[in-house]
């Protein structure tokens, strides 16, 4: 069997779909693996830690692709990359799987079968799979990271002889996997954090690590979640109420982390224009919804820009500028998922087309849109 990995067209994305360590797994499992040259480079992975793994590397993308397997990538691989992968291999990576027909139309007309790793269902035994989860977790910590970087004063309280400085007080909005971890690394910095999200059930999550919780009462018998754990879209009454707890909570913060995004959907605003405004000379929001237009109508994606005085950080790949863990834990997911779809004797692919996870991520097979999210309508 031979495995195939390019490198990344985007000139954005840093990370890389394997690590030497899992090239080392591949092998072990019978895998011919062949790498594009220099794939891992932004990642800290050169051409000879792989070869030195037991991969190969190929310069030419039509060697490298001619009797592949399977094409593993972060991203959605382009026209150019699918025009000479066999109709049998199959395509694993995230696949942005939200954006319509008409952008995914390379994909699905080129008749091969590919998996979308964001679909990935919250059942326990995909967990070592959820590639959301282990990039979102590095993305909340590189949010606290880069908001110290640019916040113009310390995160803890300082005794010094010459007087007492005040702890950085940090907002964390929505506390899903993203949000946790930056509560976690904001509180190891020494601020106060304080953090809000629509469902109930994440209370005593923020509580356990020693934040405090914000949220108006909900809407009755509305735990704010959907049937797969994610934040759901909550009623304009809801939302009504939350935006002013919100309004005059968030001006007496100096750094404000948001991380709602809802999967399929323009990410929702939780901070207006009037609520940066009365945020205090050098104060900091990072925005990690940008990809999906942002929760804050302020942020430009990629940029920093000053508002009025607060800094707006919009790094839509924050998990990307940590390239070299966010490569380990993607490519670590990866290779769960391959695992799973080999025969009990780990000789060759034999899927599973009534498996939940199969079901869950399989996004084009036979040059159509096969996932349910389309057959519903709803693209």
């Amino acid at each position: 069997m031979k495995i195939v990995i390019t490198a990344e067209r985007s000139a954005e994305e840093t990370r890389v779909a394997i690590s030497p360590l899992t090239v080392q797994k591949y092998v072990g499992l019978g895998f011919d693996v062949v790498i594009e040259k220099d794939a891992g480079l932004k990642a800290d992975f050169t051409d000879q830690a792989y070869i030195d793994a037991g991969a190969s590397i190929e310069k030419n993308l039509k060697k490298l692709v001619k009797d592949a397997d399977v094409l593993l990538s972060v991203l959605r691989p382009t026209a150019e990359e699918l025009a000479d992968l066999p109709d049998t291999a199959i395509v694993v990576a995230m696949l942005d799987p939200y954006e319509g027909e008409k952008e995914l139309a390379d994909l699905t007309n080129s008749g091969k079968t590919s998996f979308a790793m964001e679909l990935m269902p919250r059942i326990s035994r995909a967990q070592s799979m959820d590639v959301l989860s282990s990039q979102s977790n590095l993305a909340g910590y590189k949010a606290v990271i880069e908001a110290a970087s640019e916040f113009g004063r310390a995160f803890p309280m300082m005794m010094t002889a010459a007087g007492t400085i005040a702890p950085a007080r940090v907002f964390v909005m929505g506390v899903g996997v993203a949000g946790l971890q930056a509560i976690a690394t904001a509180r190891r910095l020494g601020a106060i954090v304080t953090a809000t999200d629509v469902r109930m059930a994440t209370k005593e999550q923020v509580e356990s690590l020693g934040a405090e919780f914000v949220m108006v009462e909900p809407d009755a018998d509305d735990e704010g979640e959907t049937a797969g754990g994610y934040a759901k879209e909550m009623s304009d009454d809801y939302k009504k109420r939350q935006a002013e707890l919100v309004a005059g909570h968030i001006k007496k913060q100096d750094i404000v982390i948001t991380t709602a995004l809802i999967p399929g959907r323009p990410a929702p605003e939780l901070i207006s224009k009037d609520m940066v405004e009365s945020m205090g000379q050098g104060s900091i929001i990072v925005d990690l919804a940008t990809s999906r237009g942002g929760n804050t109508p302020l942020s430009v994606k990629d940029k920093v820009i000053i508002h009025k005085g607060v800094k707006i950080i919009g790094y839509a790949n924050l998990a990307g500028r940590l390239a070299q863990d966010a490569s380990n834990l993607y490519s670590r997911n990866l290779l769960n998922f391959i695992n799973s779809l080999l025969n009990e004797d780990k000789t060759k692919l034999e899927i599973d087309w009534e498996d939940d996870i199969i079901t869950g991520t399989l996004l084009t097979k036979d040059s159509k849109l096969v996932h349910e999210f389309y057959n519903k309508g709803d693209a």
